[in-house]
């Protein structure tokens, strides 16, 4: 299984993201991540998807999600040449004992305190996903009340 970032420009209209996920649904395939927002032309939405599979599988659905008369164009992002991130929010049990210590991890990650209660502490961290990946893994020392990510958002570097 490998996967990929594929970035989908479609028409900014009701639907839209129905139409291009149901794509997937109805032959069976999973999305890991989703985000969408218009972009700079407000007539046109992006759709980042990662997609798991094989590479045949995942050629034929971009190829499939191609057809579809919403999008306007579509390609698949190289991870290494291209501007990927995250946001992720944690929600941790927070009190004297370990408020110090999480505030240098969040500190060490360059995470946001966003909000601090008597009893939790709301941490707010953005990048790519191994460095969420690894906040989270030193947050699982602690109990970890909520987490929220956004899924990947991404951008090819330089000109296109």
């Amino acid at each position: 299984m490998q996967k990929k970032v594929v970035s989908v420009l479609v028409d900014n209209q009701p639907g839209v993201l129905t139409r291009v996920t149901s794509l997937f649904g109805r032959r069976g395939y999973n999305i890991a991540s989703l985000t969408v927002s218009t972009t700079n032309n407000p007539d046109i939405s992006r759709i980042t998807l990662v997609i798991e599979g094989n590479e045949h599988m995942l050629d034929q659905m971009i190829f499939q999600t191609s057809k579809l008369e919403v999008v306007q164009d579509i390609f698949t992002l190289d991870y290494d040449h291209s501007v990927v991130r995250e946001l992720l929010m944690v929600k941790v049990v927070a009190d004297e004992s370990n408020r110090g210590a999480l505030t240098e991890i969040a500190n060490v990650y360059k995470a946001k305190i966003i909000d601090l209660s008597i009893g939790s502490m709301i941490m707010e961290l953005t990048g790519e996903p191994n460095k969420l990946d690894g906040f989270l893994s030193i947050l699982s020392e602690y109990t970890i009340l909520e987490v929220c990510r956004t899924g990947i958002t991404a951008l090819s570097r330089g000109a296109m």
